[in-house]
């Protein structure tokens, strides 16, 4: 049984920061409470130079998450707003994981529903089991998945997006492939040793071209072409003259492993 004073665990597994949501018996569902601690394990990535990647994920096997809580009395209020406060905790959320310069993994151990999928959409790259299932059902409660849609129009195909959010119909994990929702999809037996062999291809990496990379990334997408390419053309400058660009270049010249310098 989870801990509901510990909603979320965060654990340092060498260099990957790891997430879980720890609400098995609400299928994982986030509240403020919640979403406030992963924003915390996040924003603690971000700040340390020594974590290469997060994970984030659910405990157990039946949901990664389901959405928001709306069961009374378990700290949910998902729908009740201050309309004095301009910021919203799940959209603070989503702009301290577009912060935070080491990739972000979501690991989906199980279902996936309403705000879980923002929280998906949110993540850099994701590993699903193929027991997964997908889907915006908010349509359904007289609702619209209005603070998730920024991130899921960036992953998702227009029409079948909109297919989803209109009907509300949950989709497969061979269909969230397909719709490049995921970037790999396996037996639930092998999720864990994919998840790590992913890692060990991102921490072997410059930890200082990855995040500056990802900076980049992001920057990038909201910006015309032309704007992109000057962006480009002053970034490339920069990482060139870092220690792990010279290191990395002086490794290659040599045909050693680079020992990077993290700076």
């Amino acid at each position: 049984m989870s801990d509901t004073s510990r909603p979320v665990r965060v654990e340092r597994r060498g260099p990957v920061q790891w997430i879980v949501i720890d609400r098995e018996e609400r299928r994982n569902a986030i509240n403020e409470a919640v979403i406030a601690a992963i924003a915390g394990g996040v924003r603690a990535a971000a700040g340390d130079h020594s974590i290469r990647a997060v994970v984030l994920t659910g405990a157990g096997q039946r949901a990664f998450s389901a959405g928001a809580d709306l069961k009374p009395g378990t700290g949910g209020a998902a729908f009740e707003f201050d309309f004095a406060e301009p910021r919203h905790y799940l959209v603070e959320l989503f702009r301290d994981i577009e912060r935070c310069d080491v990739p972000v993994l979501a690991r989906v151990n199980g279902h996936v529903r309403a705000g879980g999928m923002g929280l998906l959409c949110a993540c850099d790259l994701a590993i699903a089991a193929d027991t997964a299932t997908f889907g915006t059902p908010e349509s359904g409660l007289g609702l619209f998945p209005m603070m998730i849609l920024p991130h899921m129009i960036r992953v998702l195909p227009r029409r079948k997006l909109l297919e989803m959010c209109i009907t509300g119909e949950a989709f497969s994990a061979a269909e969230a492939l397909a719709m490049g929702l995921v970037n790999y999809v396996v037996p639930p037996a092998e999720l864990d040793p994919k998840v790590e062999w992913l890692l060990g291809r991102i921490v072997d990496k410059s930890p200082t071209a990855v995040r500056l990379g990802k900076y980049a990334f992001h920057a990038m997408q909201d910006m015309a072409v032309g704007e992109a390419l000057t962006f480009a053309e002053a970034n490339i400058r920069l990482v060139s003259q870092t220690d792990d660009a010279r290191e990395g270049i002086s490794a290659f010249a040599e045909k050693r492993p680079p020992k990077w310098r993290e700076r």
